[in-house]
This record gives C-alpha cells, structure tokens and sequence, in this order.
C-alpha cells in the first residue's frame, strides 16, 4: 500500500469542480436540452464556424428554421453581429410533449477577429438554414511574402 500525500488545494479544487458540474448539469440535464441556460432564460445562440484563409475570414453559421428576413448583420469595428429571431411555427399545447428541444425566440451573437478586416465589402449567402458571411482581411492583415537574400 502506497502512502498518499494529502494537498489541500488540490484537493479543495477538485471538490469546487465537481459542484460546479453538478450545478451545470443539473441546468442542462434532463429534463431540458443541452442548452437548457439559454432556453430557461428565453434566448437561444446559434452553432458558428469561423475559419480564415488567405484572403478572407468566413463565418458560417447554423440557423434551421430561421427566415432569411428576420436575421440583422451588422460589423462594427472588426466585430461581427448577428440578431434575428426563430419563430414558432404554432402554437401547441405543451403538456402532450414528452421533450421539447427545439429552440425559439431571439438570438445574438457576436464574433470579434484577431486580424483587421474589410467590413464594408462583406458578402453573405443564406441557403438550407445556413448563413455564410465573407468578409477580406484588410491589406496589412493579409500575408505577405518577403524574399530575403542570404550572403
């Protein structure tokens, strides 16, 4: 049997942790779905992807159910917003539901970009539920090639 070394900190850290956890999932846990925060609180945020390439950032955002007109963007100093609303499509009583984990209300969500970029010429595409935003980097954000030559 090997002897055990008793850390208070760890040990006090470890048990922080794990309330947390237990309060997390006791808010996310059954009976509402992952997001349970956001649906409990009236607000839903929508899944986003955010990748660069040499040129340009792209943002594509996930939004089922969501008409193209009821989503706003906006970029304001290098940041990305978008609001909109998903609307229910009827009303049903609820008490014949046995999960409801569909989301419904208003969303925002905000993506700010490390490097400078060109809001004004900004594109976007909306097909299938899917939003895709284009935005150029900004010149002096975009790499450049230098060749150093080497006596």
């Amino acid at each position: 049997m090997s002897i055990m070394r008793w850390r208070p900190t760890r040990d006090l850290t470890g048990i922080r942790e794990e309330i947390c956890r237990l309060f997390d999932d006791f808010l996310t846990g059954w009976p509402w779905p992952e997001r349970g925060r956001e649906l409990l609180e009236g607000e839903w945020a929508p899944s986003t992807d955010v990748a660069e390439t040499e040129g340009d950032v792209v943002v594509t955002v996930e939004l089922p159910g969501v008409k193209q007109e009821d989503v706003d963007i906006t970029i304001t100093n290098d940041v990305l917003t978008l609001k909109g609303e998903k609307k229910e499509e009827k009303e049903v009583k609820k008490e014949n539901y046995h999960r409801v984990e569909r989301c419904y209300g208003s969303f925002r969500r905000s993506v700010s970009f490390p490097t400078g970029i060109q809001g004004d010429k900004a594109k976007a595409s909306y097909r299938d539920g899917v939003l895709q935003v284009t935005i150029p980097k900004a010149e002096e954000a975009k790499p450049k090639q230098v060749k150093i030559d080497v006596e």
